[in-house]
């Protein structure tokens, strides 16, 4: 029978998985391959839309470098159709580099175009070198606040320099002297070129929210088109005189020519060149794969029946030799730098691409129009094309890395990042952001904070933050404070304690004890921070944070002088091991008492979450709190607090919807509140089943239960008048079950139960699954097919669940057995019982329940 613990279901997703991904299933012929390029009709309208984004773009670009306007559209059809051939990110769509707009304009400045492209050439043959070595995964190792903040920094630049194309004028050789430039350019304004550029930036803004029915039919055509397009016509009327493309004859193209100039100086613009390119290209080939999953997941929740074409994630370092190559031939064709564009390649993922077809054609459109679309080309107003490079520029300046950054309190190094980049260029504001994130990693290092407390001349020194030998000096001064022969705790609440810092504890210690003292170390809320190998079997090692966690509430241990055994001598500081093995014994009781306050334990525990386990949840529990529960499986047990239901069904939040009471019993219809009982079971077996829409029910006894053994100790004649004898009688069933010559006794894989309790614990979960038979909304469910019942038996001391086998389960089988759960998937071979009722497998295949988007535990409880 199918295990009732919510495990995801492998089967429809792994067989989706062989028919998109192409493996080979097992005796079956290998897989027809296809044609390595196929061109469908979502790649076709796709290159279209991207072609339609890619033109005003790179036009865009070249203006905003200062570059011939040819350059801008010989690299989107390189970027297209080479990048687009050999990459490794099939839906990435490479061109201009929107990241090196303002290093190329410098390098343009510096100079001139002819060794530019010879730069070109130099970074690509570089990036293939990188891409070689496989280097592509080292390039993502940089702090990502330096990574964004470097490219908000060139977006600020962009974003400057363009201000001043709106604005009627022209931009200065720097963002600084932009900015400072600015005043003085708005004193002449030319009244067109501002009005030109504020339209085509409304449109870029507005034009995605255009509501009803004709903003959807008008979002068909990308915003960057449709503004510019609207900005031509409009200027061609309003303002005939206004700056426009000039795009000179091909005849006339500069081609590049060997470097001119300081060795260490071209090297380095080489270097700056292949360093912003081939981050902007691998972080865009992330956001690829990453969208590109996003796709395929919203597809296969609206139709699982047809999945989408497979899509290979992005091989990184054949991405990188695919972008060094095409800024080789970029450069010796006479175009800009290259680089994967987020902005190309989101639309084209949107627009439903399935493979490389799609950038490729982009590409060749791009050319096309490069050849035939001159004289409409030349139509569109500069203002037009600099306002949408200047958005492009604002959008660099990503919110959401921002918010991102500031999470992870990395905000001064993106800051820092930002402002070298735009006071001093790329390359030092990338050395200034790498320079803040080594301070501030140090300064982490360092700030560690050191608190004592005492309570009955027994002291806690708490020590928060890493020990390195920069907090030595402070350590040493707080420990010193201490009397001498003092008990004391030292509680490290750090990962990491370098060499300096641990001899400096440790002979503290030794001081301390040769005075008489008692020192124990331990970690958060008393742990152990280390372990010698032979202790292994002692009784606080944790692998998990709650493995003997009463190791504290041992009882009092000897702690005056007299009391304690004396320290043998030599053996203080002989290792590092005796930090832990002599000194982080168990806590004595009065000194505990200064940690965990006694009753306090619950809040402590409660403490110890929000600080270790509620950061890593968060994220999963705001999205169940904003979707709601839709819990596939109601698992019914008893309130017995040995019995862990996450722990022993490898469950979390959103993953069961639990009902607990005393002795997991579920009160027959009709024995509810007009009889004087109790109607939180049925309602929540209602509220599961007709709400919900739950597809199993669960009811779970365990061993030892202290309901069964109340039932079975019971003397005749016992008045059962309290609450707790009121909420057993609905056990007595079960009891008469097992007394009943008509009824076969339960077993437990193949033996007889050890004794009338366990005997009694297993009837119990039989007869309480035919109570729930008797619901009349599970009743119902169970005739349409829609829901199944299962019992479980958990035997506490084996930490070993046993499932109910189908004919039990049913009420149609002569046994009632229930079967061990081995270690990994499924159950013994049982074989299925031809006549139940109840339609579950025991195979290991069947064996996985279908798994609900979200689920909710709720617990009820009699105790």
């Amino acid at each position: 029978m199918p295990a009732c613990v919510p495990i995801r279901n492998i089967r429809n997703h792994g067989s989706h998985l062989l028919r998109t991904s192409g493996e080979k299933r097992p005796h079956s012929p290998p897989p027809r391959r296809g044609p390595r390029f196929r061109v469908t009709a979502g790649d076709l309208s796709a290159s279209i839309t991207v072609f339609l984004i890619a033109v005003p773009m790179s036009l865009g670009l070249a203006v905003a470098m200062d570059a011939p306007l040819e350059a801008g559209l010989i690299s989107a059809a390189i970027g297209g159709i080479v990048a687009g051939l050999i990459g490794g990110t099939p839906l990435q769509v490479s061109g201009p580099s929107a990241g090196l707009t303002v290093v190329t304009a410098e390098l343009l400045q510096v100079y001139g175009w002819r060794t530019t492209c010879a730069i070109t050439i130099g970074a690509g043959l570089l990036q293939i070198l990188l891409g070689s070595v496989r280097a592509a995964r080292g390039a993502l190792a940089v702090s990502p606040a330096i990574v964004h903040g470097t490219l908000a920094g060139i977006g600020v630049a962009i974003a400057l320099a363009q201000l001043h194309i709106v604005l009627g004028g022209s931009p200065q050789s720097s963002a600084m002297d932009n900015a400072l430039a600015l005043p003085e350019q708005l004193t002449r304004i030319s009244p067109a070129a501002p009005l030109i550029g504020a339209l085509t930036i409304g449109l870029l803004v507005l034009w995605p929210r255009i509501p009803g029915a004709p903003g959807r039919a008008l979002r068909k055509i990308p915003a960057a088109l449709a503004s510019v397009a609207v900005a031509t016509a409009v200027a061609a009327f309003a303002a005939p005189r206004i700056s426009r493309v000039d795009l000179p004859s091909w005849s006339s193209h500069a081609l590049p020519e060997m470097p001119r100039g300081p060795v260490l100086a071209l090297a380095t613009a080489m270097f700056t060149v292949m360093l912003v390119g081939s981050l902007e290209s691998l972080l865009a080939a992330v956001a690829v794969d990453k969208l590109t999953a996003d796709r395929t997941a919203q597809h296969a929740a609206r139709q699982p029946d047809m999945p989408l074409p497979h899509v290979a994630r992005s091989d990184l370092d054949r991405e990188l030799r695919a972008q060094g190559i095409t800024n080789t031939l970029a450069g010796l064709l006479g175009g800009l730098p290259i680089s994967g564009g987020a902005v190309r390649s989101s639309a084209n993922v949107r627009a439903g691409a399935n493979g490389r077809a799609a950038t490729v054609l982009h590409g060749v459109w791009v050319l096309l129009a490069a050849g035939f679309l001159v004289s409409v080309l030349e139509w569109i107003p500069l203002a037009a094309l600099a306002a949408l490079v200047m958005v492009v520029g604002i959008q660099m300046v990503n919110y959401a890395h921002i918010k991102n950054v500031h999470r992870h309190r990395e905000v001064l190094v993106y800051g820092a990042t930002i402002t070298g980049v735009v006071v001093f260029g790329v390359l030092a504001g990338v050395a200034i952001g790498i320079a803040a994130a080594v301070g501030m990693a140090l300064h982490r290092l360092a700030r560690t904070r050191i608190s004592v407390t005492e309570s009955d001349g027994r002291f806690l020194v708490t020590v928060r933050g890493q020990l390195t030998f920069l907090a030595v000096p402070r350590l040493s001064r707080v420990l010193n404070q201490l009397p001498q022969g003092v008990d004391a705790i030292v509680e490290l609440d750090g990962f990491f304690m370098d060499h300096a810092a641990y001899e400096a504890i440790q002979d503290w210690r030794t001081t301390q004890v040769a005075h008489g003292g008692n020192i124990v170390f331990t970690g958060r809320s008393g742990g152990r921070i280390a372990e010698p190998a032979s202790a292994a079997h002692s009784c606080c090692r944790p692998w998990t944070p709650w493995r003997n966690h009463h190791c504290h509430d041992r009882p009092h241990q000897p702690t005056t002088a007299a009391e304690r055994p004396q320290p043998q001598p030599g053996r203080p500081g002989a290792s590092p091991d005796s930090l832990s093995a002599e000194a982080a014994g168990h806590v004595s009781e009065p000194v505990a008492a200064v940690r965990r306050g006694g009753a306090h334990s619950l809040l402590s525990g409660i403490s110890s979450f929000q600080l270790n386990t509620a950061p890593l949840v968060r994220e999963e529990l705001a999205r169940l709190a904003t979707e709601g529960q839709r819990p596939s499986q109601l698992f019914l047990t008893c309130a017995d607090s040995r019995l862990v239901t996450s722990m022993i069904t490898s469950s979390g939040p959103g993953d069961l919807f639990t009902v607990r009471n005393v002795g997991n019993l579920v009160p027959p219809p009709g024995a509810g509140s007009d009889s004087g009982g109790d109607d939180s079971v049925a309602a929540a077996i209602e509220y599961a089943v007709d709400v919900l829409r739950v597809e199993s029910i669960t009811v779970c006894g365990h061993s030892g239960c202290g309901a069964m053994q109340a039932l079975l100790g019971a003397e005749p004649g016992t008045p059962r008048t309290t609450p707790l004898w009121r909420w057993l009688r609905h056990g007595l069933p079960s009891l008469d079950r097992m007394s009943s010559r008509d009824q076969p006794w339960a077993r437990i894989s193949g033996r007889m139960p050890t004794d009338a309790v366990e005997q009694l614990c297993l009837t119990n979960v039989v007869q309480q699954l035919d109570h729930l038979r008797a619901h009349e909304s599970v009743a119902r469910r169970l005739a349409d097919g829609t829901l199944h019942l299962h019992g479980m038996y958990f035997h506490v001391g084996e930490a070993q669940a046993y499932l109910l086998t189908e004919g039990a389960s049913s009420g149609s089988g002569p046994d009632e057995v229930f079967e061990r759960v081995a270690p990994g998937i499924g159950i013994g071979p049982k074989p299925a019982d031809p006549g139940s009722t109840d339609p579950v497998a025991s195979s290991p295949a069947a064996a996985l329940p279908d798994d609900g988007p979200g689920q909710e535990e709720a617990t009820h409880s009699l105790v």
